[in-house]
């Protein structure tokens, strides 16, 4: 078993102030891989006061110095990347094949594509022939990042804080937390200076609300639920602090009568991939009436052939849930839809020859309506839900219907009716066809999908104050 109970602090690896032992579990097995420690208020002191004694010289270092840095992290993170895709395996469930190519990737990627938005990315713009527009680091950045795409999220918040200066403290969920203090051995390999990224494992209720509400922490961005970004919202407003949210998601994927063939096989796996856990896994399709019974027979079909199996079997099969607790919660959601719609695949407990472990079935509910319980809340497992509709007019009425605004998706082979439809839905993201977005894309959401954006240039402006400067004499 791993013990990892050290927090990353000031260029340092520290014990804790006081002893509170987490186990980490496998979700695989429901057997205790890891033990950490959950962090006390002097933990989070300690981190931010780092990060602010940090903060002058580090805001004041030159972008190419930044940048040389970065690259370097990059480096190291393509090196040890079997390390990072086993450790995603093990804390969160993912099979090693798709922690691999999808969870250790989509740190690669962003990582990748931050280098590429930084090249051309100025700090310096021209107002006027005598006024200049500065952008100019926030300051100490509180990061707090969920279990379900680790590396994504981690890397989607620290990357652009380093690069445009800002100094930071690290909260990863404590219940996926190896992958975390694994990337903060890759900076401290890099050669960041000390204070410039700190790490202090802890809850929400404890680290977390913490950084949320200290004085001496500028921003705060969080990616999770929907509830937990509000007490966050809450708990920063006393201090007026910036707050960047990416939170839950409820998509609806569209499937016009002349869609693809296999649009509804695609998109029920969409929904599935990753356990169903990713914010903006399309899980309501809703499907033209022409072409409803062949897609609920199709996603059917196609729930009933995924395999479920252990997170160490390569394979493109899907893992377990995450944890006992969200095992319980979709198990519950589940057992509801039973009783509201009409169950065409899957339904409650394990999958056959699975005794332990957090494995869901893949579940597939027909004739759903979008005022069902399982059509309004975000199940985050392995469950479709597919309504029928008639217009154009009625597919965008209920795909707006709903107090999330993330991803949405169409499918349609009309460009014209692609790109109106499109315009009227109320989300940060359409994917259209299948067509995955490019590197650098803004990710975020409307409405309780929260706000402010991720990636490429627009996820460093969100880390950046504008200051306005008049009587800039000529250079």
């Amino acid at each position: 078993m791993l013990e990892k109970r050290d927090f990353y602090i000031n260029g340092q690896w520290v014990a804790p102030a006081t002893s509170n032992d987490f186990a980490v579990i496998d979700p695989s097995t429901e057997e205790q891989c890891a033990v950490i420690s959950l962090g006390a208020q002097a933990d989070t002191d300690a981190a931010v006061g780092a990060a602010r004694a940090a903060f002058d010289s580090w805001s004041q270092t030159s972008k190419e110095e930044r940048a040389a840095l970065i690259r370097k992290l990059l480096d190291i993170y393509n090196a040890r990347a079997e390390e990072m895709a086993q450790a995603m395996s093990m804390e969160m469930g993912a099979p090693i094949d798709l922690s691999r190519a999808q969870q250790v990737g989509a740190g690669a990627w962003h990582l990748e594509g931050f280098l590429k938005a930084f090249e051309d990315f100025s700090f310096e713009r021209d107002h006027t022939a005598t006024e200049k527009t500065l952008l100019e680091p926030i300051g100490v950045c509180a990061l707090i990042t969920p279990w379900n795409w680790p590396m994504n999220q981690i890397v989607l918040k620290a990357v652009p804080a380093l690069a445009t200066g800002c100094t930071m403290v690290l909260k990863p969920s404590e219940i996926a937390p190896l992958s975390g203090l694994l990337f903060a051995e890759f900076v401290h390999e890099a050669g960041f200076p000390p204070g410039v990224f700190n790490l202090v494992n802890g809850d929400g209720a404890g680290v977390g609300s913490q950084l949320s509400a200290h004085p001496e922490v500028d921003m705060v961005s969080f990616t999770g639920s929907t509830r937990a970004g509000i007490a966050i919202s809450k708990a920063a407003a006393d201090t007026l602090k910036r707050v960047s949210l990416e939170l839950g998601g409820k998509g609806a994927n569209i499937i016009f009568d002349d869609a693809h063939p296999k649009a509804a096989k695609a998109g029920a796996i969409r929904c599935f991939r990753n356990t169903g856990q990713s914010c903006n896994a399309p899980t309501r399709m809703l499907v033209h009436r022409s072409r409803y019974d062949e897609a609920v027979e199709m996603a059917a079909e196609t729930a009933t052939a995924t395999h479920v199996g252990p997170a160490s079997e390569e394979g493109r099969h899907i893992g377990p849930l995450v944890s006992k607790a969200q095992f319980d919660k979709v198990q519950a959601l589940i057992e509801t839809g039973m009783g509201e719609a009409r169950l065409v695949a899957g339904g409650l407990g394990r999958p056959d020859g699975l005794n332990r472990g957090f494995y869901a079935k893949p579940t597939v509910f027909a004739d759903v309506t979008n005022d069902m319980t399982i059509a309004r809340e975000e199940i985050f497992g392995p469950v479709l839900s597919i309504i029928p509709f008639e217009t154009e007019e009625e597919a965008v009425r209920i795909a707006n219907d709903t107090p999330y605004g993330l991803t949405n998706y169409i499918q349609t082979e009309d460009d014209e009716k692609r790109r109106r439809v499109a315009r009227r839905l109320r989300s940060g993201m359409v994917e259209t066809n299948g067509q995955g977005f490019a590197q650098g894309s803004p990710f975020g959401g409307y409405k309780q999908s929260g706000n402010g954006r991720e990636g490429g240039s627009y996820g460093l402006e969100e880390f950046l104050e504008v200051k306005a400067v008049s009587g800039w004499a000529a250079e």
